[in-house]
């Protein structure tokens, strides 16, 4: 199965007495406490089946240089661990799909199937790891499915659906987005929700919560393919509603990530503020 890159308009004992058994020994518990070591510092590191890559349809952006190495994001600013994942500026433009067929999330309203991707050269993250995570975040009661508008399933690489969430490097974005000059937001285009690989791993100076602004980023993004648009603050001190362009600002709200609030839903004026959008992905 080909996923489509192409733009659709808006919206990982004993003890030896010889010299050369005691050399030995050193280095069998050298080796062990690094690979120990490694793993404890690598936690995201793929594991299972690997899942077999998805040809794009589009292949106007080149393959990497493959004697490359991703560069290893470093550590933000704020103080938070350096990530596991790397990626390069500018992936594969193919795709792997997560195979696993959710359940179906929300009690009623309209039913939307969608499927989960990740970008060939973005490393040490399993495709199925992001998969549930971004179905934990649809599926969560705060979320678009917890008011009875909307059910949401995830499906496998094989099955119909309504959109695709493809986690996607900087430059990808860009052109998935029509917009290559801008690294740093995510979007929705048409049925595919196109979030940047830079925002996951990094996310925002204003938003101190990196879970919470993964939450944001997803729900924003598929709000979009909802049919919301954006909108602004509705009162300084309050929570932000999920549709205001938190990556850019707050302009007086606090951080939220969910488009119900104590159980209803919140939502702003529509519109969107003039904020300039960073250079670079971060």
């Amino acid at each position: 199965m080909e996923i489509d890159v192409g733009g659709h308009g808006r919206g990982l004992h004993r003890r030896r007495r010889s010299r050369s058994g005691r050399f030995l020994a050193l280095a069998l518990v050298g080796a062990v406490l690094a690979a120990g070591g490694y793993a404890a510092r690598s936690p995201d590191l793929l594991g299972g089946t690997e899942v077999p890559a998805v040809p794009a349809a589009a292949a106007s952006a080149p393959a990497p240089d493959a004697r490359r190495s991703p560069t290893v994001a470093p550590v933000p600013a704020a103080g938070r661990v350096a990530p596991a994942i790397a990626y390069p500026a500018r992936g594969a433009g193919t795709f792997r799909t997560a195979g696993t067929v959710g359940a179906v999330a929300g009690r009623s309203g309209e039913l939307l199937r969608y499927r989960v991707a990740v970008e060939d050269g973005i490393r040490n993250l399993d495709v199925e790891r992001f998969a549930r995570d971004v179905a934990a975040t649809l599926a969560d009661r705060r979320g678009w499915t917890g008011d009875g508008r909307w059910r949401l399933q995830r499906v496998g690489r094989d099955d119909a659906a309504d959109f695709t969430v493809l986690l996607t490097t900087p430059v990808t974005r860009g052109r998935l987005c029509d917009d290559p000059s801008d690294r740093y937001t995510s979007c929705r285009n048409g049925d595919q929700v196109v979030i940047n690989v830079a925002r996951w791993v990094y996310g925002v100076p204003h938003v101190t919560d990196l879970d919470l602004y993964r939450h944001y980023l997803l729900n924003h993004e598929v709000g979009h393919r909802l049919g919301r648009g954006h909108e602004r603050c509705p009162r300084g001190g309050g929570p932000a509603p999920v549709m205001v362009q938190q990556t850019l600002g707050l302009h007086g709200c606090t951080p939220n990530a969910w488009p119900l609030v104590g159980g209803e839903p919140l939502v702003g004026p529509p519109g969107q503020y003039d904020d300039p959008i960073p250079a670079g992905d971060h």
